[in-house]
């Protein structure tokens, strides 16, 4: 079993990618975990292909280095299925994660992942909540449920002090519905 859990997530400029990749390792941290967070990208512009990873571990991590082995991936963006190697260094032990209304069978024919696939609507959950297509935090929920290495109470509570101030009661209570939902709907 590896010291650290790796992930890695695949998003388009503006989905939140980053983000969640935040949030992931601020609630691996206030676990008592050790963590690292980055993104990968250039001078693109929104709707242009981002990538951000996310490093959790019971044990210091020492490493700079790139990820190129997931043992999780999330698809923000199902349509960069195809466009970018979505599954790349992910074994079939790994875990693929993907934001879509079709079943995780469907996933795997397009992806030709041989490993655990699962989906969830997190396009639809948003626009229903939030009234904007922010699939992210419902991605989070999907991990949550998924890995069982972060709590969904510790990420409650991440949401609650980054939006809180920022957006207000409602909306902060939406987002937190948002992960929940991908929580409960994961397939």
């Amino acid at each position: 079993m590896k010291d650290i859990l790796e992930i890695r997530i695949h998003g388009r400029g503006g989905q939140g990618a980053k983000t969640a990749s935040q949030f992931i390792v601020e609630a691996a941290l206030d676990q008592g975990k050790y963590i690292k967070a980055f993104p990968e990208y250039g001078p693109e512009r929104r709707g242009a292909p981002v990538a951000a990873f996310a490093r959790i571990s019971d044990k210091p991590i020492h490493t700079y280095a790139p990820i190129t082995n997931p043992d999780i991936v999330l698809v923000i963006d199902n349509t960069l299925i195809g466009f970018v190697d979505v599954t790349k260094g992910l074994t079939n032990k790994g875990i693929l994660i993907v934001n879509t209304c079709e079943e995780s069978s469907k996933m795997k024919e397009k992806t030709k992942f041989k490993g655990n696939v699962y989906t969830v609507d997190a396009t639809n959950i948003s626009i229903k909540l939030l009234g904007k297509n922010l699939p992210n935090i419902s991605m989070l929920g999907a991990l949550v449920k998924i890995a069982n290495n972060i709590s969904l109470e510790s990420l409650k509570n991440k949401i609650k002090e980054k939006f809180l101030k920022k957006i207000g009661e409602e909306k902060t209570e939406k987002t937190i519905e948002s992960l929940i939902k991908g929580y409960d709907e994961v397939r």
